[in-house]
């Protein structure tokens, strides 16, 4: 249950039989949990007032006992997190730390019983371990023989393993040029969600498989393909807590497609699109024109990965283009743009350039219903995949990170210039748009080029990092040193002044129109936003069809969709304003 006033969730157990709450387990703080022993017992991490998780429980249903601590972490830079594998056959407890990554390996039928050290990697790594008809799966992008390595990659042991360390083999060939994002299990099937370049792929892979040591080429195990269109920009595993089902459930995203919720029957071929976000498909026509008759159940053995009228997509109204966008250092940038057929763009359309950049987390390029005004009116919508961020691998990440963070900037300004050169955005009529990290993003490149842009939106922004790092006492305070730095380095904090938004205001400049939001929450720190506001109000030229607005609340946005509604409404009319003026 989450506690909003304290911004964490609080643990009840609820009889179903009776409807009734049990006396116990109930904590406080809560950041994880996961059952064992037939779901006698409950196992979970509790979080420090610095939101950190560091200790595990375990509960016993049904007992008077007190809840058992199994494991208390004390250093701060260490975090804990508990998951049950899909068949409940172990639990895997990790621990992360800024020097090494652990996996702790836990009977679910005695969770008393101890832990096992089954895997150890350097710091940062993803590490997640199923288990399948007594093998242990982990997927990985650990370094391969103290080498580091791009992207994830599977491999397995046998869970009655004696041997100390333990061995592990790869599962497939190394394949450059098919990169696995994400897998999942059930009983009788392994499913991959794989990428070829710029494209997403889903496929499954028939379990068990072979007993023989050597790894194969994915192909070699006859992969069977769900048909997606090539402009999906990421395929999201659901639930899927049935393990002995042969129906799994995706989601879908893509720039010119509402989200689709999907279920994939594995056993034979079929699918169907359970729910598509925004999307009554009565009132098609009405909202979108004169769309194709919709059938939202397919097979694959009739459909092509050619036919995307079936997955509902906009792609007959809307138009998604693909670039590379060359850096100052000669890196190779994606970015993707989105416009109207109906309104093409041309060198007087004005844009709208989204960056996030940071945690090695992919940007979210899903269609959104509240760009739709944008687009008729004749915008041209942009993602930039700026360095920092996901999709191109560790090295990605950590290339737009900590000292490197002024890559990201760079990359951001460089596909803003980009779009004005080409003609496919008119110059003075580019817009910004950054949250969280990618307001930080966006704030760093209107300070390196304020006559790029136009106007920028930027929610919850982080804006003073040489300041709020080194106040340790603020929540997620030491999770950011790996991203941004820590103050107490000195190569970090020169390198935290180069791009911190607040400590590089150009004086005597005009900075263009700017729309802050922020909250009154215990997760977001308002005053970057308010000192921000206030010195670029200071230091730039005034200009009244410039103004620089902050927007406070009291709420967390994102937990209301009427507030989202309401916020979403206020950025378009902004943007929409302040091109016009």
């Amino acid at each position: 249950m989450y506690d909003k006033d304290n911004d964490c969730f609080k643990l009840f157990v609820r009889n179903l039989d009776f409807g009734s709450l049990c006396s116990k387990p109930q904590a406080d703080r809560v950041s994880n949990i996961a059952w064992a022993k037939d779901g006698q017992a409950l196992l979970y991490v509790v979080t420090d007032d610095n939101k950190r998780p560091f200790r595990l429980y375990c509960s016993m249903l049904g007992s008077n006992g007190e809840d058992v601590l199994l494991l208390e972490e004390p250093r701060e830079n260490i975090y804990l997190s508990i998951r049950h594998t899909k068949d409940f056959r172990f639990l895997t407890l990790n621990t992360f730390s800024t020097t090494s990554s652990k996996v702790f390996l836990i009977n679910s039928a005695d969770p008393l019983s101890g832990m096992t050290l089954i895997w150890e990697c350097e710091a940062q790594a993803h590490c997640i371990i199923e288990h399948h008809q007594g093998y242990l799966y982990l997927f990985t992008d650990a370094a391969k023989q103290g080498q580091p390595v791009d992207h994830h990659y599977l491999l397995r042991s046998p869970s009655a393993c004696s041997h100390s360390p333990r061995k592990w083999e790869s599962v497939f060939v190394d394949d450059q040029e098919l990169i696995i994002e994400d897998v999942d299990f059930c009983d009788s099937y392994l499913v991959l969600i794989v990428r070829e370049g710029r494209k997403y792929r889903l496929c499954s892979v028939s379990l068990p498989l072979s007993t023989a040591k050597a790894s194969l080429p994915l192909k070699e195990l006859n992969p069977q393909y769900l048909p997606i269109p090539d402009h999906v920009s990421q395929i999201l595993p659901g639930p899927n807590y049935d393990y002995y089902s042969s129906i799994m459930r995706f989601m879908i995203t893509s720039p010119l497609m509402p989200d689709a919720i999907v279920d994939y029957n594995i056993s034979n071929g079929k699918w169907n699109i359970i729910q598509q976000q925004n999307l009554l498909h009565e009132r098609t026509r009405v909202l979108y024109g004169s769309a194709s008759s919709i059938n939202v159940s397919n097979d694959l053995s009739s459909c092509n990965a050619g036919e995307d009228h079936s997955w509902n997509d906009l792609s007959e109204y809307y138009a998604c283009e693909y670039y590379d966008v060359s850096s100052p250092d000669g890196v190779l940038v994606p970015l993707t743009i989105i416009y109207s057929h109906h309104r093409k763009k041309s060198s007087k359309s004005p844009g709208l350039l989204h960056g996030h950049g940071a945690y090695g987390e992919i940007l979210d390029k899903r269609w959104r219903s509240e760009l739709k005004s944008l687009l008729d009116r004749g915008w041209v919508i942009a993602f930039a995949d700026v360095r920092g961020g996901g999709g191109g691998g560790r090295k990605w990440h950590h290339d737009g990170r900590r000292t490197k963070k002024l890559n990201s900037v760079r990359d951001y300004v460089s596909c803003a210039k980009f779009l004005v050169e080409e003609e496919i955005v008119q110059e003075g009529k580019l817009a910004g748009w950054g949250y969280s990290a990618g307001g930080l993003l966006v704030a760093s490149a209107i300070n390196s080029c304020p006559d790029l842009f136009r106007a920028a939106v930027l929610q919850v922004p982080f804006l003073d990092p040489s300041s709020t790092l080194v106040n340790p006492i603020l929540p997620l305070t030491p999770a950011d040193y790996e991203e941004f730095g820590y103050p107490g380095d000195a190569q970090d904090f020169q390198a935290m002044r180069q791009y911190s938004p607040y400590d590089n205001i150009q004086k005597d400049t005009l900075y263009p129109a700017v729309l802050i939001t922020s909250s009154f929450n215990t997760r977001f720190g308002v005053w970057e936003a308010a000192k921000w506001v206030a010195r670029v109000r200071e230091y730039s030229v005034y200009d009244p069809r410039r103004p620089v607005l902050l927007n406070l609340t009291t709420d967390i946005v994102e937990e209301s969709r009427y507030l989202q509604c309401k916020e979403s409404a206020m950025e378009t009319a902004f943007l929409i304003k302040m091109m016009d003026s």
